[in-house]
């Protein structure tokens, strides 16, 4: 008889083994011959060599289908113990057009024209310019190529950035500590994030800096390797910022801007780094810019007919 103890470090031990123990309890009934114990993010299993490699075996398909889905039910444990359970598992993963899975369970998946040619330019350029009106997906398909990335392990970290900057609002004004004065210009960043990532696991890669979300000026004197690394509303960051944070590019990293031209908040519309960078890097190769329009809009129906409103009167 041997033993083996396996680490649930990827996944918090309650969604594998479940409320009261209910899915250890229906794991342990595929293993009659093992004695399975399990503490913390640990499970011991005792018994012969060949049953325990099995378990093992089965153990992490129940995680990677955990990570690649947020859930985990009775019946996703019963055919994923069947013989067939890896195969199955990464012909779904395999399909079409999905991104990811949310914190839900629900995909999320690009869903018009430019939200595909982005999801398609991403894999072949490290550098890409997202372009566009508010609710085009430009921001939550960016963050969602992240968590992908991050899922299966092409990067280590992944850093989520924004200027600092508002129409009529000074920080030194706001009350509160710098972490409280800055998270209501990141808040949109924690809302996609909460919706793709179940909170526990997402307040533990907070917590061991996985996921960082800062203001665009601490990016300045960093190297970021093996990171995927997104600065949003890119439109109110300066020439000099944006330059800044495009040299902090370093090995095996991905690199994703995203703005909006028509809402540029900074006292000089031209000092905008963003309107500088589509004229001066859009013949490089291993960047490229998709711009999003007002037909890739997928808010509330309404936000279409009042961008084209805006759009008509700056015309």
């Amino acid at each position: 008889m041997i033993e083996k103890v396996i680490y649930l470090d990827a996944v918090d031990p309650l969604d594998i083994y479940g409320v009261n123990d209910s899915k250890l309890k229906k794991i342990k009934s595929y293993f009659p011959k093992l004695k399975i114990v399990a503490r913390g993010n640990e499970i011991k299993s005792m018994g012969n060599e060949e049953d325990i490699n099995r378990f093992e075996e089965k153990i992490l398909l129940l995680i990677d289908y955990f990570n690649l889905y947020n859930n985990l039910t009775d019946n996703d444990i019963d055919r994923l113990m069947a013989d067939n359970g890896k195969k199955l598992l990464n012909s779904e993963k395999k399909s079409e057009g999905i991104l990811i899975h949310g914190s839900s369970g629900k995909p999320i998946q690009a869903r018009t024209v430019n939200q595909r040619i982005m999801v398609n330019k991403y894999d072949n350029n490290d550098l890409l310019f997202s372009i566009g009106p508010a609710g085009t997906g430009k921001t939550y398909i960016s963050i969602a190529l992240a968590v992908r990335a991050l899922r299966n392990k092409e990067v280590k970290r992944i850093i989520l950035s924004r200027p600092a900057v508002e129409a009529g609002e000074h920080l030194g004004y706001l009350p509160g500590d710098l972490k409280e004065k800055l998270d209501p210009y990141l808040q949109p960043l924690y809302d996609s994030l909460f919706d793709m990532i179940p909170g526990r696991r997402l307040e533990n890669y907070f917590e061991d800096g996985t996921i960082q979300i800062a203001p665009l000026a601490f990016m300045r004197g960093r190297t970021l390797n093996n990171a995927f690394v997104i600065l949003d509303e890119a439109q109110n960051a300066t020439i000099n910022q944006i330059k800044m944070f495009l040299t902090r590019m370093g090995e095996n990293s991905k690199f994703i801007l995203t703005g909006d031209i028509t809402q540029i908040d900074l006292p000089d519309r031209d000092s905008s780094g963003l309107l500088l960078a589509m004229r001066i890097l859009k013949n490089i190769k291993g960047i490229s810019f998709i711009f999003f329009d007002e037909r890739d809009i997928v808010r509330h129906k309404l936000v279409k007919d009042i961008v084209d409103a805006y759009e008509k009167k700056e015309k």
